[in-house]
């Protein structure tokens, strides 16, 4: 069945491939005299970022990640703005990708005409033949029968095999001439190491003024009231003690959580399931955790998903109001998946202080961090860390 539901998307992305060919002709000549304008680029680069998802190619991954509106999709600078140079040779490819695979996607267009004829022409023999009536004329003879079966046969496999072969010329013609050359990956890698590193720093910034903050406001203050009930109870009033020691309980928990957010000592001792389990008893609210993992991912994966995790119950027990959080961490292949889902108003902001943090903790290994909340809910955090 899965080879079958294969299949059919190959011949869906190529059927869909014969029919953007011809529309993106009509674009390239009505492009012509406009060569040179970085509008023109644009439009170009994302339609072969489109084309790119449709063969189910990563655009990012050839150099087609979106800029700003107006802007030829290109490589982010150290700064964050796509490159100019960059992003007219990103836009260049582009129509070069567009025009080579013009004759490509008529190929394909043939070969779903010659599937849906071959298919219509069958069905219609078939049709006529259980109701006792001559297909064109011919009756339904076992010489015949055979005959068209055997080049019934011959005519699917000729139109599987052109599908599938379309599919895979398309695929290694957006590889080989929208692919950025080794100069180009490496300035862009770099430009993405130069990004996660200012951010590393901006991300262990924010964690220490975070944890000054919740010393200075929380344990300090506390502290200071325990010693000054110490104080007086000294004076001749005992039954302060009491009060004293309460308030020393408090400053430990205090203490323990604030310790336990600068790093959990449990989660080398214990894993990430156990660490998780940790958080969701200390959250107000109810948190379903399912962690499946048949071994433990490496320490930097571990520490990454499990700041994640708490950094997305907190976020949706304060801000969104949620009743139920379910947090759900697996392995993909040669990567950590945590996806992090609760049912509060929504509206998170991506590039908000916690959130932005995470995404650039999450980077800095490599990962991708990727948010959904619509205004009302639900709110869907999914993050995957590679583990290799």
């Amino acid at each position: 069945m899965r080879h079958v539901a294969e299949g059919a998307r190959v011949a869906g992305a190529v059927a869909l491939g014969a029919v953007t060919a011809p529309l993106e002709a009509v674009f390239l000549l009505l492009a012509l005299p406009f060569l040179g304008n970085p509008n023109v680029s644009g439009a170009a680069a994302r339609l072969a970022a489109l084309e790119a998802r449709r063969l189910r190619l990563d655009p990012a991954a050839l150099g087609l990640s979106a800029g700003p509106a107006g802007q030829a999709p290109g490589i982010a600078g150290a700064a964050g703005r796509p490159h100019e140079g960059r992003a007219r040779l990103a836009g260049a490819r582009a129509l070069r990708f567009l025009t080579l695979r013009l004759p490509v996607g008529v190929l394909g267009g043939l070969v779903v005409t010659l599937f849906v004829f071959g298919a219509a022409t069958a069905l219609a023999a078939l049709r006529a033949w259980l109701g006792g009536e001559p297909f064109d004329g011919m009756e339904p003879t076992p010489l015949l029968v055979t005959y068209l079966l055997v080049a019934g046969f011959v005519g699917l496999f000729i139109s599987v095999s052109g599908m599938i072969g379309v599919y895979a010329v398309e695929r290694r013609l957006a590889w080989a001439v929208l692919a950025p050359d080794r100069t180009e990956a490496l300035e862009r890698r770099i430009a993405e190491l130069s990004e996660s590193r200012a951010g590393i720093v901006a991300a262990v910034d924010s964690e220490r003024r975070r944890i000054e903050r919740d010393l200075h406001d929380g344990l300090q203050q506390r502290l200071v009231a325990l010693s000054m009930l110490i104080g007086r109870s000294r004076r001749g009033r005992p039954e302060l003690l009491d009060q004293a020691h309460e308030e020393a309980q408090r400053a430990l928990a205090e203490l323990r959580e604030v310790a336990w957010r600068v790093y959990p000592s449990g989660l080398d001792a214990l894993g990430l399931g156990d660490a998780l389990a940790g958080v969701a008893e200390r959250s107000s609210v109810p948190v379903t955790v399912t962690c499946d993992l048949a071994g433990r991912p490496p320490m930097a994966v571990e520490t990454a998903a499990y700041f994640v995790v708490c950094e997305a119950v907190t976020n949706a027990a304060k801000h969104a109001g949620a009743a139920r959080i379910a947090v759900d961490v697996r392995r993909d292949g040669a990567a950590l998946v945590v996806r992090v889902e609760d049912d509060g108003a929504g509206g998170a902001d991506p590039a908000g202080s916690g959130l932005s943090g995470l995404a650039r903790r999450v980077a800095a290994l490599d990962g991708t961090f990727e948010v959904t909340s619509p205004p009302g809910g639900p709110t869907t955090i999914v993050v995957e860390l590679p583990c290799g």
